[in-house]
């Protein structure tokens, strides 16, 4: 893995501040999150400046006050009600007579606010960035200024203006953090000034930086800088705008300017500058190569104003069925998470290189698309996905449908809103307007506000479904596969079962067998309730569907999906905890087995570019203990030894599964080998195993800096029980007693009991491994962690935490500011990311038994559109017309009911029959493989169906509505019904195995 040299980024980080104390000491900004205090409670008198607050409780932002709840009590469960927050601050000497904004990264729900008891604002969509001016309510030259803040985050709050429900409060996948769970900042500038990007409120649209004409192999672009500026001087003023451009090391690349500018008082306008750079580095997937751009206003060769943006330059294109990123064609590949992201007793207020450590995981774990669901992610998430080359897909607000009057203008709003504030980042691809479909209007209308407040930034607008829409950029279902010629398609969640990190399989401690737990609804719920080796079998055997159909597989190609979830959420569940285990990762980011069979199967853009291997599970069991054994690989054959001998080869399935019948457990190394088809090794994994848990290991993760003690930042502690050799026990689930001393506070872990042991210091592990958080405070000092375990070695740890400097509540060590990029997977390869195995015949028209006039709506790349016959089994056939003569080998269809129905089918070749059997039910397309042969028509013929319809996969959606399965239609006569939504005919190019060969590049 590799990394930006921290050394060198954090000394020309030190630089550029000290060159912002200097030379742009015109603007300031400071991190406003120190010395706040907050009570539950609705004290009216709260507001006024003289109010005693000396009982509340100090806390430094980010903090929502109902953080205990945090995967303790189930969604719906968390607290709710009036909180106030309170916080004293001065200003620096010499501010009077200058621009005084505060900047929330966003509240939850509503708020109101006073500053030194005067009201100045309200904000109420509990999911976006707002901010103030405060200019003429401030106080200047040191004197102490008050501001208070009202906040209800009831679960029933209506905008007051309205009255309405905002849509994206709901019970179910928005987790109530309650407060001000986000950072806040204070801005001080000139009156002539470059405005904020908070449309809420300030209506102000700030900062705008683009990329055009990108020539990606001669590394150059077009760059572009636009302000909006604002003079709030009593007279008119004239400016000239500056850009300058620097790259990771500080180092100047170009500086350019715009025209002479004059403004009249209180006047906005927005300026823009151009220039051709070169020699650049494009940000690309796992690859966050970030520019700093550095916007000025001067005046006589003073900088009366300079804003430093950092951003990055890549090339997008969405078409053809397929995404591309730098020319390259990029699979989607990654998770549906929640957009709290949240932790343990903690929520989703954690500092920022937490985030990366979550994030970064996605990276490591090969995916390239994070979507966060429903709502608007924090700016936090926003730009540790551009550090570290993670796309994003940007949700406004919405809940599962469509919504109309007040509550659509609240979403446009929000949308509105959101792109403003985060347009520079180069990591968002997809704006999404919906989790479910929305009208063709509606769609339009978010294409528009697109077009409006960021038409340069390669982004698509699209939704979930949209599957038949004209204005849509892309599109895709829930749990199914799609596909397209047009606009990508690519799943919005799919793999949804869930299962808890502790259950290993039914052999080992605490031998859960799989499916055991209660009825969700009073029906089965055995896929909640999976143990490892089934959920991570599970997830192969999904993404099989999305591999199999993917760009290089045809015209027509699916654009990927997005696993849902990552990491365990406190959102709502459907097994027997009370908090969401879909993910990869339990809730302190601990991986499941899960978490390494993507890593297998998604290394590479689309083909795999690097062979892996994973063995399922552990290799410790009871003696006489006989299992199936499962390898993960992307290898074209995988052979099993254990202790050197050859088990032989394993049976292949969903074309990354290996299986290995009954294997006879014996103590020691078990080996899976991958080799390609020659027999050349390409990777291997070993397991052995542990001896008898003799002690207790600690290890400690923190952020790059060390501890701070600033009252909000964290460190996480891996405690893992281990062998006489270090290896750790992979049974083991010892309680582990945790002692901690000094200046830190403890918020502890997560494990299966009562209140999941959240802010006990007593806490199992699962597994072999569990982990803790740790708070600082404001004072430093030394900390020590003690853990203990009857029969068990005792461990400790220790370390510090550094004095942060802040004058009059305010900072200007920003959160985030030291963190580095990560370049570990480098910049976009030059040459293609697939191989094409094989080529579509097109169809100039079609025949058919019944409708004829909607023949061509079963090759009209439309999958909401099909040709039915009229149910007489004499009609059921459609006999293809092709462009050509060719060898035709392969059939792929996508029939109505193709969750719950088989269809027998006849198909022939310019009448010769080339196959007869029924389809395979699935969640999407099935492909029928017949020997090549000859011809320029082909026909499909159902025959005699006596099968009854039967849902193989038996999804229900949380509300009990069974998901869709094609288009509704009467099929009383089933037995002689057929109906194609979509058919492909190919000739086969190619035996593609999916793995990238060194001769293709």
């Amino acid at each position: 893995m590799m990394f930006f040299n921290r050394k060198v980024f954090l000394a020309c980080l030190c630089c550029l501040f000290l060159l912002a104390d200097a030379v742009y000491a015109q603007r300031s900004k400071y991190n406003f999150n120190a010395g706040w205090k907050y009570m539950v409670g609705d004290p009216t008198e709260a507001k006024n400046s003289d109010f005693d607050d000396s009982p509340w409780k100090s806390v430094t932002l980010p903090r929502a006050f109902n953080e205990d709840d945090a995967f303790k009590v189930a969604i719906d469960q968390h607290t709710t009600g009036i909180v106030w927050y309170r916080k004293r601050f001065k200003l620096p000497a010499g501010q009077a007579n200058r621009k005084v904004f505060l900047e929330f990264e966003g509240i939850r729900q509503a708020g109101d606010f006073y500053l030194n008891g005067e009201y100045i604002g309200k904000h109420e969509n509990g999911a976006m960035a707002f901010g103030f001016d405060i200019t003429d309510q401030v106080k200047y030259d040191g004197k102490e200024n008050v501001l208070a803040v009202r906040i209800d985050n009831s679960w029933d709050y209506k905008e007051v203006a309205t009255n309405t429900k905002f849509q994206w409060i709901d019970k179910n996948f928005n987790a109530n953090y309650g407060g001000i769970p986000k950072n806040v900042y204070l801005h001080i500038a000139d009156k002539l000034y470059q405005t904020l990007p908070l449309y809420s409120n300030l209506k102000t649209q700030g900062v705008y930086i683009y990329a055009q004409d990108y020539d990606i192999p001669g590394k150059s672009a077009t760059i572009t800088a636009q302000s909006e500026i604002r003079n709030d001087h009593p007279e008119t003023r004239n400016f000239t705008y500056e850009v300058e451009v620097m790259d990771l090391k500080g180092k100047s690349l170009k500086v350019f300017h715009g025209d002479d500018v004059q403004i009249a008082a209180g006047e906005t306008k927005v300026v823009h500058a151009s220039a051709r750079l070169s020699k650049l580095e494009f940000w690309s997937w796992g690859y966050g190569y970030l520019y700093t751009v550095v916007t000025r206003l001067k005046s006589s060769g003073k900088v009366i104003d300079a804003v430093a943006t950092r951003t990055g330059f890549r090339k997008t294109d969405f078409s053809g069925g397929m995404v591309r990123l730098n020319d390259r064609v990029l699979q989607m590949k990654g998770y549906a998470q929640r957009t709290s992201n949240e932790w343990p007793a903690v929520g989703m207020s954690v500092p920022a290189w937490m985030s990366d450590f979550s994030n970064r995981m996605m990276v490591e774990n090969n995916a390239n698309l994070v979507r966060w669901m429903h709502i608007t992610p924090w700016k936090q998430d926003i730009e540790s996905c551009d550090r570290l080359g993670l796309v994003q897909a940007m949700q406004a607000g919405d809940a599962e449908k469509d919504v109309e009057g007040t509550r659509w203008v609240q979403r446009t709003a929000l949308m509105r809103d959101a792109i403003i504030y985060n347009r520079n980042n180069p990591s968002i691809l997809f704006y999404e307007s919906g989790n479910e479909s929305i009208s063709e209007a509606h769609m339009q209308e978010m294409k528009e506000i697109r077009d409006r407040y960021d038409p340069h930034g390669g982004r698509a607008v699209g939704s979930r479904e949209m599957l038949d829409s004209k204005v849509a950029e892309y599109g895709g279902e829930m749990l199914y596969i799609n596909k397209s010629a047009h606009i990508p398609m690519w799943a919005m969640e799919y793999s949804r079962d869930e299962g808890l990190r502790k259950y290993w399989d039914e052999y080992s401690p605490p031998f859960h067998k799989d499916g055991d737990g209660p009825l969700y609804k009073g029906q089965d719920a055995s896929i909640y309730n999976r143990n490892q080796d089934s959920h991570a079998i599970e997830n192969v055997r999904r993404w099989f569907d999305y591999w199999t159909e993917r760009p290089g597989t045809g015209e027509r190609s699916s654009a990927g999906g997005v696993n849902i979830i990552f990491s365990d959420s406190n959102t709502h569940f459907r097994g027997a905890e009370n908090y969401r285990r879909s993910g990869e990762v339990d809730p302190m980011r601990l991986p499941k087995d899960g978490y390494y069979a993507h890593q297998v199967m998604w290394d590479g853009w689309v083909d795999i570019e690097k062979p892996r291997i994973h063995i399922i599970g552990h290799w410790n069991y009871e003696p006489g203990t006989r299992k199936n054994i499962h390898v993960i690989s992307s290898a074209e054959k995988v052979e099993l030894f254990l202790n050197g001998q050859s088990l032989g080869q394993g049976k292949q399935s969903s074309r990354f599964l290996y299986t290995f019948d009954q294997i006879v457990w014996t103590p020691g190394k078990l080996t899976a080998v991958g080799y390609d088809q020659a027999g050349k090794e390409l990777c291997r994994q070993d397991i052995s195993t542990a001896g008898k848990p003799q002690s207790i290991r600690l290890t400690l993760h923190q952020g790059p800096g060390g501890l701070k003690a600033d009252g909000a930042d964290l460190v996480l502690v891996d405690v893992e029980v281990v062998d006489a050799e270090g290896n750790r026990c992979p049974t083991a689930l010892n309680m582990i007693n945790f002692e901690l001393n000094g200046p830190a506070e403890w918020r502890g872990g997560i494990a299966q009991g009562p209140d999941n042991y959240i802010l006990s210091k007593s806490l199992p592990v699962e597994g072999g491994i569990n982990r803790v958080i740790i708070r600082s405070s404001t004072k430093p000092g030394k900390i020590k962690l003690k853990a203990r375990a009857e029969g068990l070695q005792t461990s400790d740890i220790t370390l510090s935490s550094a004095e942060v400097k802040n004058a009059g509540g305010l900072s200007r060590e920003l959160p985030g500011s030291e963190l580095p990029v990560y370049l570990g997977r480098g910049a976009t390869p030059s040459y293609p990311s697939y191989v094409t195995s094989r080529k579509a015949l097109h169809v100039v028209k079609a025949e058919a038994g019944s409708n004829q006039d909607k023949a061509k709506m079963s090759y009209d790349d439309n999958e909401l559109s099909d040709w039915f016959n009229d149910g007489n089994l004499a009609t059921a056939w459609i006999n293809y017309i092709l462009d050509r003569s060719a060898p035709i080998s392969e059939v792929t269809l996508k029939m109505n009911n193709f969750r719950t129905r088989s269809y027998p089918l006849r198909i022939t070749v310019d009448g010769k029959e080339v196959y007869r059997d029924s389809t395979q039910r699935s969640l999407g397309y099935c492909t029928v493989r017949f020997q090549p042969t000859v011809g320029k028509s082909l026909k499909i013929e159902l025959l005699d169906s006596k099968a009854e319809a039967k849902d193989m996969f038996g999804i229900v959606e949380l509300t009990g509505k069974k998901l869709d399965d094609g288009v509704a239609r009467d099929d009383k006569n089933s037995r002689g019904r057929i109906s194609i939504l979509e058919v492909e005919i190919y000739e086969r190019l190619t035996e593609n195995s999916g793995l990238l060969k060194p001769a293709t590049i």
